[in-house]
């Protein structure tokens, strides 16, 4: 009997996988390589029409100081009514940052692109993904993402300039268990306060079109844009290990401001952890956990369309 060979699949977004690569994933930094940026999804003209489909009112518009300490500089941003073509020409021209969060959930050709990425990763990693928040970032030559955590795991994907990546230790006095904690309640959002010495503990990566990198979920990070128009994607998901201890964070949280307790992280599934996701399960069912606090960083400026990059108060 003839039997036909089946092809193994193919890669189609990273070229370099390796099984260490695989066994490292979302445990420590790794880097890739990947084609993403060789697709005409990502010129000017295209991005300039995701901007004009992308929903208004959920495009992130941001600002920012010059000084690595003044995280407090981060402002958000209006762009009520402003074109495609305007808004880049203000990243052009400014200093601002474009965040298009899950774009995934509004444009069918980032959904498609969410669903490649996903597939390859699961079949590599052997593992499923979930909670996936595939976002597009746009932004201004030497703009920069101040020192910030993310409580997901995430792995950027550089388009377009070049960026500078400095990655620091989970521990502290890089960031505490109670700093992490109020990043998975949402009572902080994300960013908090940076010690320049610290760079002297930094891991640091320098991305170019085609790079993807990852890193360890909760390690604290920053950011910092080349002399060009810079254009990347972030991919926010979580795994099942990821979800457990984001999860033991939350139960850790109300142990912590309810009882005083100083809880540690639990990584391993055990009787501890075990206890730490049932108390996390239960107070998201109960009424305070439906209400907790979730700040929202108000808009301060709005982009000004007949001068590009300029602001004004509001």
């Amino acid at each position: 009997m003839n039997r036909t060979a089946i092809s193994p699949p193919i890669d189609t977004v990273i070229s370099d996988w390796s099984k260490d690569k695989a066994a490292m994933f979302g445990r420590d930094t790794v880097q890739f390589r990947h084609t993403l940026h060789e697709r005409p999804m990502f010129s000017d003209e295209a991005l300039v029409d995701v901007l004009d489909r992308y929903p208004r009112e959920r495009l992130g518009v941001f600002t920012m100081g010059h000084d690595l300490v003044d995280w407090t500089s981060w402002r958000r941003g209006d762009a009520t009514g402003m074109s495609g073509r305007q808004l880049m020409d203000a990243v052009e021209a400014g200093r601002i940052w474009l965040n298009l969060r899950e774009t995934n959930a509004y444009l069918p050709e980032y959904a498609a692109l969410c669903d490649e990425i996903t597939l390859e990763k699961e079949r590599h990693l052997r593992t499923s993904l979930f909670k996936r928040d595939l976002g597009l970032l746009i932004s201004s030559p030497d703009a920069m993402v101040f020192y910030h955590l993310d409580v997901p795991l995430t792995s950027l994907w550089h388009i377009r300039g070049e960026k500078t990546v400095w990655f620091y230790p989970r521990a502290e006095p890089f960031v505490s268990d109670e700093t992490i904690e109020k990043c998975v309640t949402k009572e902080a959002e994300g960013q908090f306060a940076f010690r320049p010495e610290w760079d002297a503990s930094a891991q640091i990566i320098d991305m170019k079109p085609g790079d993807m990198i990852t890193w360890a979920q909760n390690r604290p990070h920053r950011v910092q844009n080349g002399p060009t128009v810079n254009v990347s994607l972030s991919m926010e998901f979580m795994t099942q290990g990821a979800l457990a201890r984001a999860n033991v964070l939350y139960a850790n949280a109300q142990l912590r401001k309810r009882f005083g307790a100083r809880p540690k992280v639990q990584d391993r599934i055990g009787p501890p952890m075990l206890a730490k996701l049932a108390l996390a399960r239960a107070i998201k069912a109960s009424q305070a956990g439906r209400h907790a606090y979730r700040p929202i960083l108000p808009a301060t400026f709005a982009l000004d369309p007949a001068q590009p990059g300029r602001t004004r108060a509001i």
